[in-house]
């Protein structure tokens, strides 16, 4: 007979879960082991990134939160880390970190291969996400996902519940690119839907050994803005293992803050924050 509990996580913490999740996805394991794992830059990759060369066991690595990602929403605006300051993905090919980029391993990729890509929102249906576009070129989804559908490339999208919207992904990038916006708190941005595997806070439950798990609620003040509040099922002999793996992340996370770009050098000239 399942036993249930409560769990809330701010969005840190279930980037924490969402990442120790995905390093007990078998693809994950074996593309590790075997093949190529390309991490591409983002606040919940990061985290990903962490428990992916804590797999490896790779101290030579370090990954710098604060400069793992391109494009963020922070309280102020749709921005971007400086492109001279970020931190660029990560590739790792058969267990080594390596000093290659996305371009220099797409060609090689198959389906065996793992590609991991963050999302900026999630279909209330749980199958679509969508990637904002702040380059004119599409930026590293533009530049991978045709070999990835191509070939059949396991693409991994972590993405948290948070990110969940109120509105078809699709009809919304229908209506949506830069050349599209008029003004922005920030960077006019076009949304790409795109399906794989996408593993949320729920996803990640499961897999560390929950029967079941489903929102229940979202929102927070004191910090907690942007939570979670998440019901799981399971056994009485997993509900305590997996209690302590929450307790133990929600006493090891923290808020994620990063470089964003200064007003004063942007030149976005659609953003309200740039003045004539």
């Amino acid at each position: 007979m399942s036993e249930r509990f409560l769990v809330s996580l701010t969005p840190s913490e279930g980037k924490k879960l969402i990442a120790m999740g995905i390093r007990r996805m078998e693809e994950v394991r074996h593309a590790l082991k075997s093949g190529i794992v390309v991490i591409s830059q983002g606040t919940t990759n990061a985290f990903v990134a962490e428990e992916l060369l804590e797999e490896l066991r790779d101290e030579s690595a370090v990954v710098m939160r604060d400069r793992f990602a391109a494009g963020v929403v922070t309280a102020k605006a749709l921005c971007s880390v400086p492109k001279e300051e970020r931190q660029r993905e990560i590739v790792i090919r058969e267990g080594k970190v390596t000093e290659e980029c996305l371009e220099d391993v797409i060609d090689d990729m198959t389906a065996s291969d793992v590609f991991l890509k963050g999302a900026n929102a999630l279909d209330a249906s749980g199958e679509v996400a969508g990637i904002f576009l702040g380059h004119p070129f599409g930026g590293t989804i533009g530049t991978a996902i045709g070999v990835i559908m191509a070939r059949g490339v396991n693409f991994i999208i972590p993405v948290g519940l948070e990110k969940t919207i109120p509105f078809s992904i699709n009809e919304a990038s229908r209506r949506l690119g830069g050349g599209r916006v008029r003004r922005a708190t920030g960077m006019p941005v076009g949304l790409m839907p795109v399906c794989g595997k996408i593993v949320t806070e729920v996803t990640a439950l499961k897999i560390l050994g929950a029967d079941d798990a489903f929102p229940i609620g979202a929102g927070g003040v004191n910090y907690g803005e942007g939570s979670v509040v998440i019901c799981v099922e399971c056994s009485a002999e997993r509900l305590d293992a997996l209690m302590d793996l929450i307790v133990k992340i929600k006493k090891s996370a923290v808020r994620v803050h990063v470089l964003e770009e200064s007003c004063e050098k942007c030149r976005r000239d659609k953003c309200v924050f740039i003045s004539d």
